[in-house]
């Protein structure tokens, strides 16, 4: 079977994108004829009629709709493996780029990164998005550009990675609570009510394997699906919330904090990526707003 030509896939995004044979022509700098003519070259390597007579003008098969979706993406990656890294201008630079976070992490960490990217790529928009579980599909499929997170056995082993900062948990309870005065042991940290946040119900968390190994069991009186909840619960009730330290820095607000009675494995928050991204400069550019904007100390409160 011959080698499918891939400058049709220029071709492909313009006929979708314009709908109509004459103005994908017009785009492109070609003759009407010849737009058919690669028309007729994309239905043959696809298989797939792709734009349909309807009245009159054209409409995309079910098939159309579905390449319009990932087209773009593998046209904008050839053209960033092409371009000469000097072309590379961040005053120029015209794009959205897609980050999943932990709740916590834009609150404590995206006032530094919006700040950086305005001075330098003012054209450049964020579109943060929740982080509801470690699927790879949409790093890989181009959804996202970036997520953070914790590399462990249920992270895709084709994804790049580098480690952000490490963080700890720590306690949190609201003022006038009874673990805000004297000595927090384990004793009185375990008969506490506490708050889980797990994605699933029955899930253990870090912090219940640690407790385990001092023979500790917590009492979970609430399980939530993230920290700003489980934060804000603590705020009127006597629940105990055990969160991540840095993570959730600017959720916490006026809660008193206060060390686990017993260690714990240490966090690390990493940034993750998938490799067709790597050499692309203004993706190379991103990930360094990121890292520097998690060193930056935190704003007073």
């Amino acid at each position: 079977m011959s080698k499918p030509d891939l400058n049709l896939l220029v071709a492909l995004e313009t006929l979708l994108a314009e709908g109509s044979v004459a103005k994908a022509a017009s785009r492109l700098g070609l003759s009407p004829s010849a737009m058919s003519h690669t028309l007729a070259r994309l239905r043959e390597a696809t298989g797939d009629k792709l734009l349909v007579r309807a009245g009159r003008g054209l409409v995309p098969t079910p098939r159309a709709q579905e390449l319009a979706r990932n087209v773009g993406r593998f046209v904008r990656d050839g053209e960033a493996m092409l371009r000469p890294a000097g072309d590379f201008d961040l005053s120029k630079l015209d794009r959205v780029f897609t980050l999943r976070t932990r709740d916590g992490f834009v609150e404590s960490f995206g006032p530094a990164l919006i700040a950086r990217i305005a001075r330098e790529a003012p054209r450049v928009r964020l579109h943060f998005i929740a982080k509801s579980d470690k699927e790879s599909a949409p790093l890989r499929d181009g959804a996202i550009d970036l997520e953070t997170g914790v590399v462990d056995a249920a992270t895709s082993p084709e994804l790049r990675a580098r480690r952000l900062f490490r963080d700890r948990w720590i306690g949190t309870v609201r003022r006038g609570h009874p673990l805000a005065r004297g000595k927090v042991t384990a004793d009185r940290y375990a008969k506490s009510g506490h708050i889980l946040v797990a994605r699933r119900l029955r899930e253990d968390g870090p912090v219940d394997i640690a407790a385990r190994t001092k023979g500790l069991t917590r009492d979970i009186a609430i399980v939530v699906g993230n920290f700003a909840a489980a934060l804000a619960l603590t705020r009127d009730t006597d629940l105990v919330a055990s969160v991540p330290d840095r993570h959730t820095q600017a959720l916490r607000g006026d809660l008193h904090v206060f060390a686990l009675p017993f260690p714990t494995k240490p966090i690390d928050v990493s940034l993750i990526w998938h490799p067709r991204l790597d050499a692309d400069p203004a993706h190379r550019w991103l990930r360094d707003c990121v890292f520097a904007a998690v060193k930056e100390p935190p704003s007073p409160s």
